[in-house]
């Protein structure tokens, strides 16, 4: 790769070889999804996917309620497993290391084995089509193995990242209605053992709808088990079958629903379903990923989150690909963890977050200057923006200057990566995700949906429906019209803030929303508002993120207190923080804790964020506060 003015322009030799070779070859997909998009997508899922059956109608809208590939018959577990089976049943599907250090090697023979055997032993008590399962489980293979075997009978899984609480996991299981819990009996995360079933205990309280708990033996601690509710997997699995038919399903049969922050205190169900998501999966690992036969992939999220959902299980295995498998920290023994990793499994493609590069870049470049990183022939980032330093580390000491990176941009409710560059298409700018995929039409436009100037800033939008897109909020069908079609009426309000150049790349800049992304965790203000306001002592909280050269954003709470004290403020701030920590997770701990008289707030009695971030970033106020009730309250904020 060799540098042109500010762009990254692909080596001669990567483009050779790609995919996607050269921007020509980019602006025809581009052309031919942009002028018959439904003729582009039915050629496509025809090429990509496995169908049982086909479909009557390639796409219907009935605005904003999409379904795409109408009456036709899939299996996501067939798709990513069985149509491997004869001429890859042998290679090897996920390579997986557990932080202690254990290592297996897993086939799609092996795994299509162990899928079965889990499906049949969900038949033996009676779970089908139709059914919901949670899943929260460590980074084990037996984590996509629940999520496959669900996939194969049409049980719907909601995988819950196994850092949340058990009040986090509560409201979970409450809003999907789940009869099923499928957990393990713990993780390994820095050395410590994360104790998953004891969460669940917590959880369950609360929980009439669940039946049955299905425990994996991954730690071997002691844990409660309640008669004739939990089960240990290995005991249910003894004597059960090695074969179990993938069901065909409806392509818009609900494949999963995974929860997110929204901007109300209740978590938000993004709901996907199969056809339409696994065929933009699949091209994306194509597309941006480069993938070849031989490749040896490693995103290293975690399966809790979409990047994990997309690009650990269901994209990589539909296409047949080799995955590394991590359970635990990056900095467990030391901060050579990640590169003993590439180095001892010849990873070829490297896909993390800008706060995991950060991270390790400030730990400095000996790390990875021990290891032999040679095979890495592509790097990707997700998750949140990349900062151009950040970048160019990544680049050039990971990379060494000849690996292209694929900043990508995509979301929990689009499934799949809709703004990212092609590698061997597409010249890099440091810090742009670059231009939308084929079949994707992004725009940056004002409050009234006007396209505004290469270089002001906007609300990034999408004009047109996509395959992989949301269906609706689980449960809440008003809720997905009003915060994602009406906000600007007519397009597809993604919630952050966007630019484009002159050359139409797109740079963009966050959230928009009263959302907090912590190391591209999405938290909702009103979620951890919610939680401080639980404490006994706190009368009233406001949450904003200020930027954090780490994190990308960090949290600070301001706090106002019940009675008059007198308070250790030290010890109570650290109180509140762990407090939080058990509410939702030790990721939502808050930064900072100021504690106050009072909060900015309209005369209708509004909290004014607004203000409370300026303060925060900024340490003064600008913007208008015509609508505030006591200005007095600002002053004493500021001082």
């Amino acid at each position: 790769m060799h540098v042109q003015g500010q762009a990254y322009a692909p080596a001669p030799e990567f483009v050779a070889q790609a995919n996607v070779p050269g921007m020509e070859s980019y602006a025809d997909l581009y052309r031919r999804a942009l002028e018959s998009p439904e003729r582009f997508w039915a050629e496509l899922a025809a090429q990509q996917l496995h169908w049982f059956e086909p479909w009557k109608e390639v796409f219907r809208w009935n605005p904003p309620f999409a379904q795409w590939f109408v009456g036709g018959k899939l299996n996501a577990a067939y798709n990513c497993l069985d149509r491997h089976l004869g001429s890859n049943g042998d290679k090897i599907a996920f390579l997986w290391e557990g932080e202690p250090g254990e290592q297996r090697r897993i086939t799609y023979r092996e795994l299509h084995r162990q899928v079965c055997r889990f499906a049949n032993l969900l038949k033996k008590l009676g779970y089908g089509t139709g059914d919901r399962a949670i899943i929260y489980m460590p980074m084990i293979p037996e984590l996509p193995v629940a999520m496959l075997a669900c996939a194969r009978l049409g049980i719907t899984h909601s995988v819950v990242f196994a850092g949340f609480s058990a009040e986090a996991l509560k409201a979970r299981i409450q809003d999907l209605g789940a009869p099923l819990v499928i957990t393990a009996d713990g993780g390994y995360r820095r050395a410590k053992e994360i104790r998953l079933k004891d969460a669940t205990d917590e959880a369950l309280r609360e929980c009439p709808t669940v039946r049955h708990v299905i425990v994996y033996r991954r730690t071997g601690s002691p844990v409660n088990m309640q008669k004739g509710r939990d089960y240990w997997w290995h005991e249910l699995e003894a004597g059960v079958e090695d074969e179990c038919p993938a069901v065909p399903l409806d392509a818009e049969h609900p494949l999963f629903v995974l929860y997110t922050s929204g901007t109300t205190g209740r978590p938000k169900g993004i709901l996907h379903t199969t056809g339409g998501y696994l065929l933009q999966v699949t091209l994306t690992m194509r597309w941006v990923f480069d993938i070849k036969p031989t490749d040896v992939y490693w995103c290293a999220a975690d399966i809790g989150w979409v990047t994990g959902h997309s690009y650990i299980v269901y994209g990589p295995l539909s296409v047949g690909a080799t995955s590394v498998l991590y359970e635990g920290a990056p900095d467990t023994p030391s901060w050579s963890r990640w590169w003993q990793i590439v180095e001892r499994y010849r990873v070829t493609i490297l896909y993390t977050s800008p706060t995991a590069i950060r991270t390790l870049l400030r730990q400095g470049d000996e790390w990875p200057q021990r290891h032999d990183l040679s095979s890495l022939r592509l790097l990707g980032s997700v998750g949140e923006p990349i900062n151009p330093a950040a970048w160019e580390w990544y680049y050039r000491i990971i990379g060494k200057g000849r690996c292209p990176i694929v900043d990508t941009w995509w979301q929990t409710e689009t499934g799949a990566i809709m703004i990212s560059p092609m590698p061997g298409a597409t010249p890099l700018k440091p810090g742009s995700a670059t231009l939308p995929l084929p079949g994707v039409v992004a725009d940056v436009v004002d409050q009234d949906g006007q396209p505004v100037p290469p270089g002001q800033e906007g609300f990034l939008v999408i004009r047109k429906p996509w395959p992989s897109m949301l269906r609706t909020i689980w449960g809440d069908p008003e809720r997905y019209r009003q915060q994602y079609w009406e906000r600007i009426p007519g397009v597809y309000f993604t919630g952050d803030a966007a630019r484009r150049d002159e050359d139409g790349y797109f740079w963009i800049l966050g959230r928009v929303d009263d959302v907090i992304n912590v190391s591209g965790h999405r938290l909702s203000t009103m979620e951890l508002e919610s939680a401080l306001v639980k404490h006994p002592l706190v009368a009233e909280a406001a949450v904003v993120g200020r930027p954090d050269e780490l994190t990308g954003q960090a949290i600070c709470a301001f706090v106002s207190l019940k009675g008059s004290g007198p308070w250790d403020y030290d010890q109570l701030a650290a109180e509140l923080r762990d407090w939080v920590a058990r509410e939702i997770g030790k990721f939502a701990r808050p930064a900072e804790i100021r504690f106050v008289e009072a909060l900015p707030k309209t005369r209708s009695g509004k909290i004014m964020r607004r203000l409370l971030r300026e303060i925060v970033t900024a340490r003064e106020v600008t913007g208008d506060v015509t609508t505030l009730e006591d200005f007095g309250v600002i002053q004493r904020l500021i001082r």
